[in-house]
């Protein structure tokens, strides 16, 4: 028995210690990104004392807040578009599961997720040329395709689509066919049973796709590098050339506000949850 709790004991100060290990390597950078946002010296890697006069410049910066408003706009827009296109896509995929094409409609779907950013914001661009110049040889000679808001948005809604279309099609089937099959025999239109029994069913798998595709438009640089005009400059833009000029003390303020933003949500997140499952359980 001693020597069961002897080994019991030296297991739990191993795992105690991977634990340590493992948030010290994930948030030690996070913490010293936050102690140098207060730093009063121009040179980020030098402790000059405590300040806060950076924030208060960040707030005036109306190139950043021009950026991260747009950045925001973009994300909201794109998310919404890719949730809804994605619903369908993934109830297409999981209730008719064998059709003509079933397989190639599947992997292009997924394509994107596979697919580097690179590549994708490439043929992104190329996609607005060869719509201008179709547009152009119809008869439209003065149209110009300008890259901008929309562009942006098109381009994050077809890679978001992809992360949402799994993740609606996962929810899919793990559903029990038999609350829907009851519905019609019941009578109720296939319309109708998709919004009064399926959806809701499925929309916590919604909140976690728009959430996903939220995160994956705001944080994006790569496509939005190709298909942004010079009146569209997004805020990981922004941050990417202020600091290939350097490192920037307000690049270090912006960092912390998305932090504990990202930070104060996911932990909200966490507590509703757990509240919840607790209330479900009866404890």
């Amino acid at each position: 028995m001693k020597d069961k709790q002897s080994r019991y004991a030296s297991s739990s100060w191993f795992l105690k210690t991977c634990l340590v290990l493992g948030l010290l390597f994930l948030y030690l950078p996070l913490i010293i990104l936050i102690v140098y946002s207060f730093n009063d010296s121009k040179l980020v890697t030098v402790w000059g004392g405590f300040t806060t006069k950076w924030y208060s410049e960040l707030l005036h910066n109306e190139v950043i807040l021009n950026a991260a408003w747009l950045s925001l706009k973009i994300a909201i827009v794109s998310s919404a578009s890719a949730v809804i296109l994605g619903v369908l896509a993934g109830y297409a995929l999981e209730r008719i599961k064998f059709f003509k094409g079933s397989t190639l409609f599947a992997g292009m779907v997924n394509a994107p997720m596979m697919m580097p950013e690179v590549i994708s914001g490439l043929s992104m661009l190329m996609l607005i040329f060869q719509t201008q110049i179709l547009i152009q040889t119809i008869g439209f000679e003065s149209f110009r395709f300008e890259r901008g808001f929309f562009t942006i948005w098109l381009a994050h809604t077809t890679m978001i689509m992809a992360y949402v279309t799994v993740i609606i099609r996962a929810r899919l089937s793990e559903l029990d066919d038999s609350l829907e099959e009851a519905a019609m025999d019941l009578g109720a239109r296939p319309l109708k049973i998709f919004f009064v029994i399926t959806l809701p069913m499925i929309l916590p798998a919604i909140v976690s796709g728009f959430v996903l595709g939220f995160t994956l438009s705001f944080d994006d640089l790569v496509i939005a590098t190709f298909v942004s005009g010079p009146d569209s400059v997004t805020l990981p833009q922004i941050i990417f050339s202020k600091i290939r000029r350097g490192l920037d003390p307000q690049m270090n303020v912006l960092a912390t506000i998305m932090l504990v933003v990202v930070g104060t949500l996911v932990i909200g997140g966490n507590y509703l949850l757990m509240k919840k499952q607790v209330k479900n359980s009866g404890y």
